[in-house]
């Protein structure tokens, strides 16, 4: 998956971290690791998996699915591999076991993480690794059917595969891949959970840590320290203060916490690979009436979102009763300022943003297993934001919190 801004912003603020942390570093005797019961995703879970993506392409129609290193091939068969120009890829087969294609040199480093049984077939380098993945797709009698492209799988390889097959019909791949991952199963939301309580669990460590004088990348440097000993692996922590918070990812200049001034935090971690997403905003010293009162409708705005998601609900109409809420307050009409300039919430889960998204327009009906983030924030430009963000699954009685919004600007955490 390619990075996101808040990604990328996040490295960036994230950049004195290791300078501060030697300079002064926080007493975390009173955390512990939280995480040593984290149950990983067992063999028998990753059959099923394969299993419903099989029967997934049976009723679409799809002979096999292509996937390059990223979540979606760890979810499938556990490889954890980077991207380069040397092709690793699966083959998923409608039937039968799938197939690793990858360097020669690379096999044994592969076989490493491979989590399911499955054929590897190598290629040298002098040899055309799509010519590989053609030469399994051919010996399975599967050339004549359609092949299913995962959808971050780079032009190069969809390419290379054209011309190793011609006349075959390259699809998408998502009413597979999306149709396995965006429902998640309870071993996997109980991964999220615990990811979770990790970042509450810091939240509430760091909150009150939070000095006068310091600068957006201190905070998150204590945040992420707190998530690191309570066992989780820091995805972003991202600190805005004052005027910063009315951009919803940040920005570069550099403002110091001071009496009076907002903090926004939103952070986020993985445990055993699955992530967690929270925000929460509070004002530094004593609240003005705005900052109360703004605070107040955005805490509202995610109790209307949560009402709004309902089983068989599209997961736009969750967006558009946020909306609706808003234009009652005089707040910008669709994605205008001051008002909410982005999405009510993203799936999560494996990756931070999964589709499908909770925004206008998105026809995609909630089940039980998806899970998603609530977040409709308020922003003000040259002022200050708010946003509150807490995930949430849905069950087949509705949704679920994984973590419970905060009461009050009072108490934020």
């Amino acid at each position: 998956m390619s990075p996101s801004r808040r990604t990328l912003l996040g490295a960036a603020i994230a950049l004195p971290l290791s300078g501060l942390l030697r300079a002064a570093e926080p007493d975390l005797s009173a955390l512990a690791d939280i995480t040593t019961g984290a149950v990983p995703i067992d063999a028998a879970e990753r059959a099923r998996r394969l299993s419903r993506a099989q029967a997934l392409m049976r009723a679409n129609g799809i002979g096999a699915v292509l996937i390059e290193p990223g979540s979606s091939l760890v979810y499938f068969t556990g490889i954890r591999w980077g991207r380069s120009e040397r092709l690793t890829a699966a083959i998923l087969p409608v039937e039968g076991e799938p197939c690793i294609v990858t360097p020669f040199f690379e096999e044994p480093s592969i076989r490493e993480t491979l989590a399911i049984p499955a054929e590897v077939r190598v290629w040298q380098e002098d040899q055309d690794p799509l010519a590989i993945v053609a030469g399994f797709l051919t010996d399975r009698k599967l050339a004549a059917r359609p092949i299913g492209i995962e959808e971050t799988l780079r032009y190069f390889a969809v390419d290379a595969l054209g011309r190793a097959m011609p006349g075959a019909r390259l699809v998408s791949a998502n009413p597979v891949v999306r149709g396995c991952r965006m429902v998640k199963t309870p071993a996997e939301i109980a991964l999220m959970q615990l990811a979770t309580d990790v970042t509450i669990a810091a939240y509430r460590w760091t909150q009150p840590r939070v000095e006068r004088g310091m600068t957006g990348a201190e905070v998150g440097a204590l945040m992420n320290a707190a998530t690191r000993k309570l066992g989780g692996a820091p995805e972003f922590a991202l600190a805005l203060i004052g005027p910063a918070a009315a951009l919803p990812h940040g920005s570069r200049e550099v403002h110091r916490v001071a009496d009076g001034q907002v903090v926004l935090m939103d952070c986020g971690c993985t445990v055993q690979g699955y992530q967690s997403d929270v925000s929460r905003t509070w004002v530094h010293g004593t609240a003005s009436i705005e900052q109360r009162r703004v605070w107040d409708q955005v805490a509202r705005g995610q109790r209307i979102a949560l009402a709004a998601a309902r089983i068989g609900a599209s997961a736009g109409s969750v967006d558009d009763a946020v909306r609706r809420y808003y234009g009652t307050l005089g707040y910008g009409s669709d994605y205008r300022l001051p008002g909410l300039s982005h999405r009510t919430g993203h799936g999560i889960g494996m990756d931070g943003h999964e589709p499908v998204n909770l925004v206008r327009g998105e026809t995609t009906r909630l089940a039980a297993g998806m899970c998603f983030s609530n977040e409709p924030g308020l922003y003000l430009p040259g002022r200050f934001g708010v946003r509150l963000e807490d995930c949430f699954h849905m069950t087949p009685a509705g949704p679920r919190w994984f973590s419970e919004p905060p009461r009050s600007i009072d108490v934020p955490v």
